[in-house]
């Protein structure tokens, strides 16, 4: 039975795969995301106003977990568990879904904007376009420090924005994609160490840090084996992966941000204003090269490269489990 899933679902994500690389994220379709966005807005506006302390608001956190988890699988579910009755309308369905769930497209296109504002000379437009991407505070941020902003952006969604929604959705179908969406939307709307977010938002960080643990490490090794294709040597970027992944106050993030860094040669990380609030952490990578604006193309080519392991990788699975 799951043989026969994997094998009917590969088309689908190839599909989906190529979609989000031709059109991204068009501005007139009704993405998933704004929707799980607003049902999260509207659950942490009911447990602030409800709560009445730390210990209330920190499992009101809790509870937003489990209704943005059930509700991000199950509707999903259901529409597909209903469409099969007429299998062109199910795949069509199917791919749609699984196509919201990957943001490569989106991420390149977000961070080409700031590496062309840099590129012009105008680091206030850099600034501004980067603050769309980033939850640090950007308006006193050097030449540098955007670069490094940008570059941190794209390695940890390669993660999150792409190898992991496709991870799941391979191994466990589109609903599963669609409830890690929700998770990851949570964590990015609350999941903050800062005095607002560090009660309602412990759950959601922390149901995040799980989800995101494999599809963190798989990404790192990822980029570690495209490092080869930015003139980078998957050795070293593999041992500054191995040497920095506790570099972040996150279990996760460091993995794909430090094989990043190895693959390019450059030092990332170190502090970052977030609501006002100064966030120290350790940096991450050797400064072996100046930071400049090629990095960032560099860091969305390991992006791409490594989505196309993946889609390799499946793809020689399925011929395999086909052949069976």
């Amino acid at each position: 039975m799951y043989l026969s899933f994997l094998l009917n679902n590969f088309l689908d994500i190839l599909a989906a795969v190529i979609i989000d690389w031709m059109i991204g994220d068009p501005l007139w379709f009704p993405h998933p995301v704004i929707y799980i966005g607003r049902l999260i807005s509207i659950l942490e506006k009911v447990g602030r106003k409800k709560c009445k302390s730390n210990l209330a608001l920190k499992l009101f956190g809790g509870i937003i977990v489990v209704i943005v988890a059930f509700c991000s699988f199950i509707i999903p579910f259901v529409i597909l568990k209903v469409s099969m009755r007429i299998p062109v309308l199910y795949h069509i369905i199917n791919i749609s879904l699984m196509w919201t769930t990957i943001a490569a497209k989106c991420l390149k296109d977000e961070a080409r904007k700031v590496y062309f504002a840099l590129k012009n000379g105008d680091i206030d437009d850099a600034r501004k376009k980067l603050s769309y991407i980033v939850g640090r505070d950007t308006q006193n941020l050097s030449y540098q420090e955007v670069i490094r902003a940008d570059i941190e952006t794209v390695a940890e969604n390669t993660s999150d924005g792409v190898i992991a929604p496709l991870l799941y959705g391979i191994l466990f179908g589109t609903p599963c994609a669609m409830m890690y969406k929700g998770i990851n939307t949570m964590d990015s709307m609350l999941g903050y160490m800062n005095e607002k977010y560090k009660y309602i938002g412990f759950f959601p960080a922390k149901v995040d840090d799980i989800a995101n643990f494999f599809p963190s490490r798989i990404t790192g090794i990822l980029i570690c084996i495209a490092s080869i294709f930015v003139k980078g040597n998957p050795v070293y970027s593999l041992k500054i992966m191995v040497r920095d992944r506790r570099n972040h106050k996150s279990p996760n993030c460091a993995y794909p941000e430090a094989a990043a860094a190895g693959a390019m040669g450059i030092q990332i990380g170190g502090t970052n204003i977030y609501f006002g609030e100064i966030v120290k952490k350790p940096t991450i990578g050797n400064k072996v090269k100046e930071l400049n604006p090629e990095h960032i193309s560099s860091c969305i080519k390991l992006m791409y490269l490594s989505e196309v392991l993946v889609i390799i990788l499946y793809t020689s699975i399925f011929f395999v489990l086909k052949e069976w």
